[in-house]
């Protein structure tokens, strides 16, 4: 996946089948439905792949208990069955994780435990192990840090945990060994329409050498999530709401906090929201939040009342009680939620089901949906071109297509902190062999190394710090102060690999600051 290679592509090739708008989950799994079913496929994104909701998740692969709850059977089996095609797909990223949920009342066991017999019905084949009730020792014993004042009993069920860029990267690579021209830092600024305002493609400028293109093609889809307003506007005449954003933040602690390879789900806190804290990466990630806010940005930042609900939370259920200087990472995620038809409901109640919607202009637009859900969300997309005759017919093939990476990974794999690389493993080591300085650690507290910086620009299309930091190695969102001090040794790299001046790693470094701050939480208040 080289980046020069990609743009040769672009300016080869007169007309397309598929241009897909956004570089996302759902923009990236489109590629590759597209792309191996023998459609001529361009994929454009205007910053880096899964730079923002796709990157941002509770890194969980779910039927969605929740949903469960609601009464959604068809979505929860949906997701379900994705989930288990998910962990076949892309066994080095997604895994069976294990979640307990502690009870305080005696009737809680007993309540979960009947719901969640159902969850695992809904899963079939796909399963990926039975709930069972536990008893209230078994409940600490598997959750070391519970709060055990006022504890009656638990339930432990299974669903899977996976890393969400990672995934995103390895998702282009695949779209890309299938045939499809992907891009990052090209934007598309127009669409262009004939004389009867029927889509016929595109207009896009790579943001790195300000050069215009405009591409033809046959389906436009737009998969761009909470930026899908805006490509709305260049669409339609009259400007309508499609998605409204609403936000949800994690903070990020030490392992200590969540001791063992369980994972908490806190079903009910006091707003009625669905709390967890989860294994990731040797760190725990806690959340999540559920705020409608009024605009959507690159960068958004967790707003203080959400970042003392999860502290709140948090604190009720551990008994190792976590404060605010104990957060090492705090990140926000904007969820593109299909707008209701009436106005002041509830993030709550705002379907999490994907909704397409062909405009009059041709133009084929996504709204809703979820990771776990990616595959079928694409199949469903190219489904409805074929539908409306902007695609010959040919059928899906991705529903046990490898996705690239994925290999055969257990627990014992997984402690090499390199397992997210699965099948490209050797190739890093081989890289460390042989240039000896790439051995280098990026920081004393991290295992990660020069090498996977170099990777991820040589074969990864990263182009930025931010892209290293935050999406390929993920040090920003581990640990954010340790991601600071790795920005300019990052930077460096990058501008030797890429050919930069000292003017560029200056600046670079400034940016990649700016970014980092929103990852920052304060002492105090």
């Amino acid at each position: 996946m080289n980046r020069s290679e990609q743009l040769s592509q672009l300016q080869n090739t007169q007309k397309w089948d598929v241009i897909i708008i956004g570089g996302g989950a759902s923009g990236l799994g489109t590629a590759i439905d597209a792309a191996s079913r023998g459609y001529k496929t361009i994929l454009l994104e205007a910053v880096d792949f899964a730079k923002g909701t796709s990157s941002r998740s509770t890194k969980l692969v779910h039927g969605g208990v929740r949903y469960l709850e609601q009464g959604n059977i068809h979505l929860v089996r949906e997701a379900l069955k994705e989930r288990g095609l998910m962990l076949q797909n892309a066994n080095h990223l997604v895994k069976n994780q294990s979640f307990v949920i502690p009870n305080y009342h005696w009737f809680g066991g007993y309540f979960y435990t009947f719901g969640l017999k159902i969850y695992d019905l809904l899963s079939g084949r796909l399963s990926l192990g039975g709930s069972k009730y536990l008893s209230k020792k078994k409940t600490i014993e598997l959750l070391p840090n519970v709060e055990e004042i006022g504890l009656k009993n638990g339930v432990i069920y299974h669903d899977g945990q996976f890393d969400d860029s990672r995934l995103a990267v390895n998702m282009a690579q695949t779209a890309v060994e299938n045939g499809a021209c992907v891009l990052n830092y090209v934007k598309v600024v127009n669409l262009l329409k004939d004389d009867k305002n029927q889509i016929i493609g595109v207009q896009a400028q790579d943001l790195e050498t300000g050069i215009k293109y405009s591409l033809k093609g046959a389906a436009i889809i737009n998969a761009t999530g909470v930026f899908t307003n805006a490509i709305m506007k260049l669409n339609d005449t009259v400007y309508k709401k499609y998605i409204v954003p609403s936000q949800g933040i994690h903070l990020v602690f030490d392992k200590s906090f969540l001791p063992g390879e369980n994972a908490l789900m806190i079903p009910k806190t006091k707003d009625g929201r669905v709390l967890f804290a989860v294994p990731w990466h040797n760190h725990v990630v806690v959340g999540t939040t559920d705020t409608l806010i009024k605009k959507q940005s690159l960068e958004p930042i967790a707003l203080e009342t959400e970042i003392q609900f999860v502290l709140e939370t948090a604190q009720r259920f551990l008994a190792k009680k976590p404060t605010r200087k104990d957060v090492l990472s705090v990140f926000a995620g904007l969820r593109p939620l299909a707008a209701p038809k009436e106005e002041g409901k509830s993030t709550k109640e705002v379907s999490r089901s994907h909704k397409i919607i062909v405009s009059e202009t041709g133009l084929i637009t996504i709204t809703g949906g979820k990771w776990t859900t990616y595959r079928k969300i694409a199949e469903d997309l190219i489904d409805k071109a074929i539908k409306t005759g902007k695609l010959t017919k040919k059928e899906c093939v991705t529903e046990h297509l490898s996705i690239h990476g994925n290999k055969p990974t257990t627990s014992l794999d997984r402690e090499n902190h390199l397992y997210i690389y699965g099948s490209d493993i050797p190739k890093i080591l081989e890289l460390q062999e042989n240039e000896l300085e790439l051995k280098e650690k990026l920081h004393p507290d991290y295992d990660f190394t020069m090498a996977e910086v170099v990777w991820a620009i040589r074969y990864e299309m990263a182009r930025t710090t931010d892209d290293i930091l935050a999406r390929r190695v993920r040090l920003l969102f581990l640990d954010a102060r340790a991601a600071i001090e790795a920005a300019e040794k990052t930077a460096r790299i990058i501008a030797k690999e890429l050919g930069h001046d000292e003017a560029w790693i200056s600046t670079e470094i400034v940016n990649f600051k700016q970014i980092a701050k929103g990852f920052l939480l304060s002492e105090f208040q």
